[in-house]
């Protein structure tokens, strides 16, 4: 069966939100036994609806649900009497930012407890199973930068998708813009398959956290913030991406994970809105890039575990291949020194960069392991050009790494520096055809300066 949400009231073009309406249209599918939700054609306002089991949302040509700037508007599933979300569920805890503290930041029930409102989300998924988003030629879910005083870092309103718990869900072939938070927040769920979604501006592409079995296929990443993120993920999929951003490109952890044949370049197309002015916030204006504003890309991966979510397994077996990479601050940073909360979870045991073109490098690579559970790093058949201009002072910074191997590795604009500064045990450094100008007696250098990295 399939419910226009025309049929149950909704107006294109206006002013007022129609969400009654839509979300009328939802649980009339889901009372029926689920089918196909479908919105025409025009621009439909709306605040926060709920997606229920075995409902498809399909968004036809040029269709656009528009959220409203009022972040009180995206509350409603407080007052849903067809599946009441559990009173342990649900919490008015605020945003609490990492630099309070480990322990703060890990019992923090923002992003915790899925009926929080840093969870609140123009379409919000709770336990729900068999969904799907659907969109057809330049149909649009956007996010109108909608500014919350009281959100994440002042200014981050709703995401755009936020699900939790859920099960077999299909996104594919609609394009986000201006998400007030991150485009698509997902939590504790398996089974997800996210295809050909364009992520324009906004924040972060693609969050997924203590997910399984998750595919993201031939999407397009325009991102202010990281393009695919999260953490304690198992079995892992990103393939055919195009991946530009203010932030990393990944910026994540889990266990089985494999990133291959995406396009990976800087600078951004999109600002990064904490750079912003609070006056350009508050207002909702583009990020354009203007003095002030940052658009450098900072990193290809990022790892990223913190303490918010218990992680099941141990994060490793990361593999990045056959990528070509392009004008990226950082091609690797892994921080486990302790000036990066989000990197405190849990070590990371290896990962491989392999058949991998990257240049216009301009930063070392940063692996910075845990003397009690030292890191693998392996490079193979890679060319990994720094700028020009850049200047390292070495190719890789290392501490506490079981093994760095380099195989069939090309490395150009590096002149007089050491090709890895230790500030720990490096036990095996093999490497194998390797082409650069670092002598030999300079592979593998101790530092004698103190270790200082840049939290990203």
């Amino acid at each position: 069966m399939k419910y226009d949400i025309t049929d149950f009231g909704a107006r294109r073009g206006e002013d007022a939100p129609q969400t009654g309406a839509i979300q009328a249209a939802i649980d009339a599918c889901f009372l029926a036994g689920g089918g196909e939700v479908v919105v025409p054609e025009g621009t439909f306002l709306t605040g926060g609806i709920r997606l229920r089991t075995g409902v498809t949302l399909h968004l036809l040509k040029n269709a656009r649900l528009l959220g409203t700037r009022n972040p009180a508007d995206y509350f409603g599933y407080l007052q849903d009497e067809i599946e009441p979300m559990p009173p342990e569920a649900l919490t008015d805890c605020r945003w609490t930012p990492a630099s309070a503290g480990p322990e703060n930041h890990r019992d923090a029930r923002f992003i915790t407890v899925c009926g929080s409102p840093w969870n609140n989300a123009l379409i919000r998924a709770y336990r729900a199973r068999n969904i799907a988003i659907l969109g057809e030629e330049n149909s649009r879910l956007d996010g109108a930068n909608c500014f919350d005083p009281r959100g994440e870092e002042h200014y981050r309103g709703p995401h755009m998708i936020d699900l939790w718990e859920c099960e077999n869900v299909r996104l594919a072939g609609y394009t986000v813009v201006d998400s007030a938070n991150w485009a698509h927040a997902i939590f504790s769920s398996r089974n997800i398959h996210v295809e050909n979604v364009t992520c324009i501006a906004g924040h972060d592409g693609v969050h997924v956290q203590t997910c399984d079995n998750v595919r993201v296929v031939g999407c397009d990443f325009r991102t202010g913030d990281d393009c695919v993120a999260g953490f304690d993920n198992a079995n892992v999929l990103v393939d055919s991406c195009r991946m530009n951003t203010a932030c990393s490109a990944l910026r994540f952890g889990g266990t089985n994970v494999l990133v291959q044949r995406c396009r990976i370049w800087g600078p951004a197309e999109q600002v990064f809105r904490g750079s912003l002015t609070d006056a350009e916030k508050e207002s909702g204006a583009p990020a354009r890039k203007e003095p002030g504003h940052r658009y450098n890309m900072l990193s290809v991966l990022t790892y990223y575990a913190d303490f918010t979510a218990k992680i099941r397994f141990q994060p490793g077996n990361i593999i990045i291949r056959d990528c070509e990479i392009e004008n990226v601050d950082r091609f690797l940073h892994y921080n486990f020194s302790g000036n990066e909360p989000w990197q405190k979870g849990r070590p990371l045991s290896d990962a491989a960069f392999e058949s991998i073109r990257a240049r216009g490098i301009r930063l070392p690579l940063t692996a910075y392991g845990e003397t009690d559970a030292p890191f693998t790093l392996c490079i193979r058949d890679a060319e990994i050009a720094f700028a020009p201009d850049a200047q390292p002072d070495c190719f890789l910074r290392a501490h506490a790494c079981r093994r760095i191997d380099l195989e069939k590795v090309k490395i150009s604009g590096l002149e007089n520096a050491p090709l890895i500064k230790s500030w720990g045990e490096v036990d095996e450094l093999i490497c194998q055809n390797l082409e650069c100008a670092v002598p030999e007696a300079m592979r593998l250098v101790p530092a004698r300066e103190p270790f200082v990295c840049t939290a990203i």
